[in-house]
């Protein structure tokens, strides 16, 4: 047992790069957010929508899946989701991810490896209701965090992700469909504010962007 808990005490401070890690999102303080807080925010967003969902699930492995799914960014570094859509560089955060939870996995080298192993792996391919409940939220949470950063911080494929990049995330609850469209409308309010042209940037986001029927 206590070369399980060495491993442990050891993977423990490997995770604690995730405090340091930051994410290209700020907080309305004007500080940048580390992961470990959005990770810490998408675990309670959890919680608190899980009564709402029409179809029960398994809310503890949905947990473990949220707090463990951007834990290869400890080792492979947080890559902002508009720097990886092309295909290149889509294809290189996917294996340095993948060489990353391998590595975990070693360094762990238990029953605990295997079950993270796994559950990043179930997270990333979204078949289970657990895994697109988990998706749903880590994607909502990075839009509320964005709306309440300074506008300024945004950059212009930013401005652009709320109109259509949301949607199959949340599709399959009607709950999550109505608290995306009440974040939507937060972002709306705050481009209004910025005096920037909704329908305009709708246009353009409609044509990176077509939304699927």
């Amino acid at each position: 047992m206590k070369q399980d808990l060495q491993k442990i005490l050891a993977f423990l401070s490997f995770a604690e790069r995730l405090k340091f890690e930051l994410r290209h999102s700020w907080l309305s303080n004007g500080r940048q957010e580390s992961v470990a807080e959005h990770v810490w925010r998408t675990s309670l967003m959890a919680v608190l929508l899980y009564p709402y969902l029409e179809q029960s699930l398994d809310m503890a492995k949905t947990l473990k899946m949220i707090i463990i799914h951007d834990i290869v960014e400890a080792e492979a570094g947080d890559v902002p989701v508009f720097e990886a859509e092309t295909p290149e560089a889509k294809k290189k955060k996917q294996e340095k991810e993948k060489c990353a939870i391998e590595n975990i996995k070693t360094m762990l080298n238990s029953s605990s490896g295997d079950e993270i192993y796994e559950l990043w792996f179930e997270f990333e391919e979204k078949r289970t209701l657990e895994a697109k409940f988990a998706q749903a939220l880590d994607k909502l949470e990075a839009q509320i965090q964005h709306n309440e950063a300074d506008i300024k911080t945004w950059l212009p494929p930013e401005k652009l992700r709320i109109f259509f990049k949301l949607d199959n995330y949340c599709v399959f609850h009607s709950s999550l469909i109505q608290f995306k469209e009440l974040i939507q409308e937060q972002t709306f309010n705050k481009l209004r504010a910025a005096q920037m042209d909704i329908e305009q940037l709708k246009q353009e986001a409609l044509h990176i962007d077509k939304p699927r029927k």
